[in-house]
């Protein structure tokens, strides 16, 4: 339903159960003139995966569609605001990238920039895992982090690195600027030249028993600790 009603053009197809009642999602099928399929009683492991429940419907798409330019996502994108986004840093475990999207969606950040290389992309684990925010927040396919977060200094963002040992701790910031948060990976966490072109590493008050929060976790404590000061962007 998220995908039918934000972005249906990643719809190629989609097999439906003959018992499915639910008008709602056939009628924007039909209003989006989407092939559909009938999907016989017990079939469909085939399509997903054995290990894999699909309740009857299941749609086939293409993620990469999802994905928009960093220079179209850039010409739309009003600074004055001082818009968040998250800049993804080789996050590999698909279901963090999912996370990540769906927390930056929630706490309102502008877009979620994924990196072509070293990182998950957009696949069907990472779309069920955003519980459908990957059809609503921009996804942006950003060739190189560094560069990236150069071209984000020069339209006025700050960057900030989320890292264990970051010499900020988290709540000191007013984010009165536009602010790029980068995620780095699961195990190695940020690149060293990446973080060094961070303006700002940020590091997260926590108790000692604690070495760590996971990527995704992290992430969304940090956007939610943004939103506080931007409350304009929950509306």
């Amino acid at each position: 339903m998220e995908a039918l009603q934000n972005t249906p053009k990643v719809i190629r197809k989609v097999f439906l159960a003959a018992d499915l009642k639910d008008t709602d999602l056939r009628k924007l099928l039909e209003k989006h003139e989407i092939p559909v399929s009938p999907l016989a009683k017990g079939s469909g492991k085939e399509l997903v995966g054995r290990d894999t429940a699909h309740q009857g419907v299941i749609a086939v798409m293409n993620p990469a569609s999802l994905l928009v330019s960093f220079d179209d996502f850039l010409a739309t994108l009003d600074t004055t605001k001082n818009p968040a986004v998250a800049v993804l840093g080789e996050v590999q475990d698909p279901h963090n990238v999912g996370a990540i999207i769906r927390s930056a969606a929630a706490f309102g950040l502008s877009a979620v920039l994924i990196p072509e290389h070293n990182q998950a992309g957009i696949t069907g684990a990472v779309v069920k895992t955003s519980a459908g925010m990957a059809f609503r927040i921009p996804l942006v396919s950003i060739g190189n982090v560094n560069h990236a977060l150069g071209v984000l200094k020069e339209k006025g963002f700050w960057t900030y690195g989320l890292a264990m040992d970051g010499k900020a701790a988290l709540g000191t910031d007013a984010y009165d600027a536009p602010a790029a948060f980068v995620i780095g990976n699961e195990g190695a966490g940020i690149r060293e030249k990446t973080l060094a072109a961070c303006d700002v590493t940020l590091s997260i008050p926590m108790h000692p028993r604690t070495e760590s929060l996971n990527a995704a976790v992290s992430a969304a404590v940090v956007f939610y600790e943004w939103s506080k000061k931007h409350p304009e962007s929950l509306v």
